[in-house]
């Protein structure tokens, strides 16, 4: 099992869940954050005030996925995330050592699939 962690550009974000629905990955935590990289500094005038931009915003999802589904699950973020400028982001993929799913106890596999996975999967192929 993988805790695969990648942070993206916010106008990505709809295009990369309709990527990671299609190969049937629909366990997403979703989170904003500011971070600075390889991107430069954006210097913009707030109320007569020079103001310097030194993080921008991007979207974190964290995803778990047992280990058939880390290479798919990567190449979707990775095709779908991708500008091919400066700033579209990072995936950081780490071992997982344990999951619980808390209603029902189910532990590591078990509690990686989701419910409703078929639903939603069948769901996200209607909508292209």
């Amino acid at each position: 099992m993988k805790l695969i962690t990648a942070i993206i550009r916010p106008d990505r974000l709809g295009l990369v869940k309709e990527a990671l629905f299609r190969v049937g990955v629909t366990g997403i935590s979703l989170s904003k954050v500011s971070g600075h990289g390889g991107e430069r500094e954006i210097i913009e005038h707030y109320r007569g005030t020079q103001v310097r931009m030194e993080f921008h915003e991007k979207v974190q999802l964290q995803i778990a996925v047992s280990e058939p589904f880390v290479d798919v699950t990567v190449n979707a973020i990775l095709q779908s995330a991708r500008t091919g400028e400066v700033g579209d982001g990072k995936i950081f993929v780490q071992p997982l050592d344990r999951v619980i799913r808390i209603r029902t106890g189910e532990q590591d596999v078990d509690a990686l699939t989701p419910v409703n996975q078929p639903e939603t999967t069948a769901a996200a192929l209607k909508k292209k």
